[in-house]
């Protein structure tokens, strides 16, 4: 366990600064914004860590273990960090408004997965959003999809 995250943190650091090292620094930096939202409530519920996984999986085209993967040195990473800025400056340089939204609304998805949303969630949420300068009422709307999904 310990070895494959190690691999992954040699294989996420910019070796030249190159376009490789940008992706793999924008991927963790999606994916501690998504561990955030888990990390808000009190509990990690299993199907917020599914959750997390999944969108990994479906924004990167992550095979399983890279998205358990990334996930874990997420978690590690957020615990450790001391701002959201130094990840959402990044997403907010690199990501057009349309994959912004994707990305709230992909953490509405996790909040709602274990079926209760905290206040602590919305909170973290509402601050991610603002520092992706996503428009209130596509924060709106991106809630209100991801609460239909959750329900149906």
């Amino acid at each position: 366990m310990l070895k494959t995250l190690k691999d992954l943190l040699e294989s996420l650091k910019p070796s030249d600064g190159g376009a490789q090292g940008d992706e793999h620094a924008l991927q963790l930096a999606t994916a501690v914004v998504l561990v955030e939202v888990m990390r808000a409530d009190a509990t990690f519920d299993a199907g917020e860590r599914e959750a997390v996984r999944a969108t990994l999986r479906e924004k990167f085209a992550l095979s399983e273990d890279e998205a358990a993967r990334l996930a874990e040195l997420a978690e590690a990473t957020a615990q450790r960090a001391t701002d959201l800025y130094t990840f959402t400056s990044r997403i907010d340089e690199r990501f057009d408004m349309a994959q912004k939204i994707r990305i709230v609304e992909a953490m509405w998805r996790i909040a709602y997965a274990d079926g209760h949303l905290s206040d602590h969630e919305r909170h973290v949420m509402w601050r991610i959003a603002d520092l992706l300068h996503v428009p209130h009422g596509a924060y709106v709307n991106a809630r209100l999809r991801a609460r239909d999904a959750a329900a149906g």
